[in-house]
């Protein structure tokens, strides 16, 4: 039997790579690292999976000459796959950010490609385009030969991270592959010519359909068919939609024998009650609240559809994230069977080891997180204290926050802000500083005292200090200074079941660009559609309710098209 090809994987040493090795392997085929530019002409096949940001990307490149060894071994046309930053630079030209934060002329790329690299239009839509879509087939190739017949039958889902894009051009369409459409804009979802081929979209995270998709390339190159396209006819009046997002999350503690597990708070409370006596007297504390293995529990929503996983490690402001040995294992454990997005939160910051003394920054923290299998990253209360001097310096960006120096290495889309207000019920916005933004209530969610106005102040140290600053601030302030998405909570709402505080998501969404996750207070089908169609938020996240199997994920998704929702539907 003859051995399978080895795939030389292009890993320039930023963002998640550890998924596309998971995702690589799980297809029977074994992995070479290229450490040096004389590899290259060797490889059978190189996948380049491109992560973080265009300009650290080909800054890397250049520094260590794969840039020239990369397109000579691209103009024999030789097997390539390029992921995401791996598509992009092909192309021309990124007018991508650079690393200084001035919008400069356009950054070269490769130049295989005709065309450039352009940003979406905030002021039209949503950006970064976070999230699951489709992709219309305009050429029908052997690496599409196990996803909808072939590539020219059913539209399936595949999960896109991006804020930049290659529009379709004269000059360039004969390498589209496939193209979709994001709030009115169409560009190119993935390239073909010849046996060079390249996905903005994610196949490491995409499910199934993205296992598939390694699979039938992978699978090509081997038989010596992946040239073997044929254009398709294409309709321009066919277009693609972004689904809404299902999130699942895991808050991840060390309960009291040591042990690490998922556990869910009632707002915030994450112990069970317990009126058993400690020497006389009523304790009311019981001990924490044990739902499940972190990486079992995961595995399980993973098959079960959700689109993306969100580990919260609630108890790591008490502790080094470098040092959290059980967190990172959880991450590697998880992404060697879970092939959808992986966020993880808590400790995201600078701090200092007790012991050795060593200061290690947040974007250490967050590429130790990136290493271990980590998509993204949730910052929580080091985004408030960020927040906070970004107003106090009259709204001037200092370049040093964690917010920034993470997403200047990693991209915007790469880190997530969750936040954690609770409501200030006030009757009447008069009297309330100009800052805070208040916000009226519906008749069933007015104040203990009839208080028909809030404003929702943001807590730290998960919950437990508050800060004089509310929410809308802390989320203007945080997408100035380069975060990608709004993770949404609300103490308020946390573990009761009753729906989401549509009034905070309203305020929020309303007064960013990026996308928001709504969170906390799920406790059915119905509080999705409700949200989905009450607020402008892009995903929801709930807990509780999947740990407990009161809900399944499938049926969540399932009344939401019944209401008209677009959902990734699996099986």
């Amino acid at each position: 039997m003859t051995a399978k090809l080895t795939v030389s994987l292009l890993d320039y040493g930023a963002g998640n790579v550890r998924s596309v090795r998971n995702a690589i392997t799980s297809c029977g085929y074994t992995i070479t690292d290229i450490t040096h530019p004389s590899q290259i002409n060797d490889a059978d096949v190189i996948i380049f999976p491109g992560v973080g940001s265009y300009h650290s990307a080909m800054d890397v490149l250049k520094k260590e000459g794969y840039d020239a060894a990369l397109r000579e071994y691209l103009k024999k046309d030789r097997p390539y796959l390029g992921i995401c930053l791996g598509m992009q630079t092909l192309f021309e030209s990124s007018e991508e950010t650079n690393e200084s934060g001035h919008t400069g002329d356009p950054l070269p790329g490769l130049g295989v490609i005709p065309g450039k690299v352009i940003k979406f239009d905030e002021r039209k839509r949503s950006v970064p385009h976070i999230g699951w879509n489709g992709a219309i087939a305009h050429q029908k190739s052997p690496a599409m030969k196990y996803i909808g017949n072939g590539g020219s039958g059913k539209e399936e889902e595949v999960y896109f991270v991006h804020s930049y894009y290659a529009p379709i051009t004269e000059e360039n369409s004969k390498w589209v592959l496939t193209r979709t459409t994001y709030e009115g804009q169409e560009y190119i979802s993935s390239v073909q010519r010849g046996n060079v081929c390249a996905t903005q979209f994610h196949p490491e995270k995409s499910g199934t359909t993205g296992l598939n998709f390694l699979k039938g390339f992978l699978e090509a190159v081997e038989n010596g068919t992946l040239s073997q396209t044929t254009p398709l006819p294409t309709n321009p009046d066919q277009h693609t939609q972004l689904v809404k997002r299902v999130v699942v999350a895991l808050d991840v503690r060390s309960n009291d024998a040591g042990d690490l597990v998922v556990t869910k708070g009632d707002q915030y409370d994450v112990r069970e009650k317990d009126d058993s006596e400690e020497g006389g007297a009523t304790t009311g504390r019981g001990g924490v609240r044990n739902l499940g293995k972190p990486v079992q529990l995961a595995a399980r929503y993973y098959t079960e559809g959700a689109d993306e996983i969100a580990f919260l490690n609630i108890t790591s402001f008490r502790q080094g994230v470098i040092e959290d040995m059980p967190m990172l294992q959880v991450l590697e454990e998880a992404s060697k069977c879970i092939f959808v997005p992986l966020t993880v939160g808590g400790g995201i910051r600078s701090y200092t080891d007790p012991e050795s003394k060593k200061v290690y920054s947040a974007l250490e923290v967050a590429s130790r997180y990136f290493r271990a299998g980590a998509d993204k990253i949730s910052i929580g209360s080091d985004a408030v204290i960020a927040a906070e001097e970004y107003y106090k310096l009259g709204m001037k960006k200092t370049g040093e926050t964690s917010i920034e120096t993470i997403s200047q290495v990693y991209g915007v889309q790469a880190v997530v802000i969750s936040i954690d207000p609770k409501r200030v019920y006030v009757s009447s916005p008069d009297g309330v500083d100009k800052k805070h933004t208040v916000v009226s209530l519906e008749d069933g969610q007015k104040g203990p005292n009839g208080e028909q106005y809030c404003w929702y102040q943001c807590t730290v140290k998960g919950g437990r200090e508050a800060k004089d600053i509310c929410a809308v601030t802390v989320a203007k302030a945080a997408e100035a200074l380069g975060a990608g998405e709004i993770m949404l909570n609300c103490i308020d709402m946390d573990g009761q079941c009753n729906g989401f505080d549509h009034a905070l998501m309203n305020a929020v969404s309303g007064a960013v660009t990026i996308p928001v996750i709504a969170s906390s207070g799920a406790g059915c089908e119905k509080h999705f559609v409700d949200v989905f169609k009450g607020t402008g938020v892009q995903a929801a996240l709930a807990a509780g309710m999947f740990h407990r199997k009161e809900v399944e994920i499938g049926s969540v998704k399932k009344h939401m098209e019944e209401f008209g929702i677009r959902a990734r539907i699996i099986g």
